[in-house]
């Protein structure tokens, strides 16, 4: 098959590259004085995902160079294994703020949630193109990778992490649409999920305390609402061009650890609105080389494989963006190749690896 293949989707290796480059600068540029205060090196962030970015980038061009065909016969071993971290990080997991979503893995701190996201959507590609003749059959077709997808969606809840488990749930969703199982049993599955999104809300207090500032976030501006208010603040006081690289005053200690789920806040401070919508337009155009890239795939396995992983990155950066222009109610998701953190950026390259190794044999 290898005579067959040409070269990648180059738009989509460029953009990767410019985001996890821009990222690394960004976050040097919004850690820097806070590493300092805190760490007694200014440095501190910068090196950590410097390393974690040379790594991701060394494993996506590897990847990219893999026939994307072997994850589907690797798809059982991948998946039991991401089972496994996943029970394990509830059991010997570093707790974080109340939360168990790290693995201690030598020097580095690992999320098992960010392998369970690559893990279903290479299960699902592959269980959708076994079953494309039976998917119309709900109990055949759909049930058994509906309660595989249910249970990690499950484990991944209880770490508590909700935004990864409706990250997960909406790729699932999306490729069962693409995999094309019934608009009837579809409408089913998204007004089942409604009851349960609910029951979660109301069971922690926390959430409802988030709905209830995300609706007016100045009714506790010094504590609830504070985080959401220093982010539009920031976008308000860049404007249409911004004050500069390295000019946020919101970085200076207003907005809470802002090189991580928070640092688009920071990027509209510095380069204003324009560079927010250049932000947004490139990620606009990672999500139309993927959709290209999965429409030209040789077979419907690479299909579904190529569109849940856009769909995964895509849907993430929607959805921090939402959170932190208080469109919805805040949640700790990191904007993809941006935020400060290993695992999802070496998870997304990965990701990006195979998106690449698809686009080597796409159909002209």
């Amino acid at each position: 098959m290898r005579k067959y293949w040409h070269a990648p989707n180059k738009v989509l290796f460029l953009i990767t590259c410019g985001l996890v480059v821009f990222g690394v600068i960004m976050i040097y540029n919004a850690s820097a004085i806070m590493a300092e205060r805190r760490f007694g090196d200014s440095t501190l962030f910068l090196k950590k995902q410097f390393l974690w970015a040379t790594m991701g980038l060394f494993i996506m061009i590897a990847v990219s160079k893999i026939d994307y065909n072997l994850w589907q016969r690797l798809s059982p071993s991948i998946l039991i294994t991401a089972f496994f971290l996943l029970v394990g990080v509830l059991i010997f997991g570093k707790q974080i703020s109340g939360a168990r979503r790290w693995l201690r893995v030598g020097f580095l701190n690992f999320q098992p949630s960010e392998l369970a996201k690559i893990a279903m959507i290479i299960y699902l590609a592959r269980s959708l193109d076994k079953k494309r003749g039976k998917i119309k059959d709900f109990k055949v077709g759909v049930l058994p990778q509906l309660i595989v997808l249910g249970v990690f969606c499950v484990l991944i809840l209880l770490e508590p992490d909700f935004g990864g488990a409706i990250i997960l749930a909406g790729v699932g969703f999306i490729m069962f649409f693409m995999g094309g199982i019934k608009l009837l049993h579809f409408s089913y599955l998204g007004l089942g999920m409604i009851p349960f999104l609910f029951i979660f809300i109301i069971k922690a207090a926390y959430r409802k305390r988030r709905i209830l500032s995300f609706l007016n976030p100045w009714a506790d501006p010094q504590s609830k609402g504070y985080q959401i208010i220093q982010s539009l603040l920031a976008f308000g006081a860049g404007g249409l061009f911004g004050r500069g690289l390295g000019n946020s005053q919101q970085k200076l200690f207003h907005l809470p650890e802002p090189h991580t789920d928070f640092i688009f806040p920071i990027i509209g401070e510095e380069w204003g609105l324009l560079g927010t919508l250049i932000i947004i337009f490139v990620f606009i155009v990672f999500a139309w080389q993927g959709r290209k890239i999965s429409l030209k795939a040789p077979n419907l396995f690479g299909c579904l494989l190529a569109a849940g992983i856009t769909f995964l990155i895509t849907f993430q950066a929607i959805l921090n963006i939402a959170v932190v222009t208080a469109c919805l109610p805040t949640k700790g998701l990191p904007l993809p190749f941006l935020s400060f953190g290993g695992s999802s950026l070496i998870f997304n390259l990965i990701g990006v690896g195979i998106l690449l190794n698809i686009s080597r044999q796409t159909k002209y």
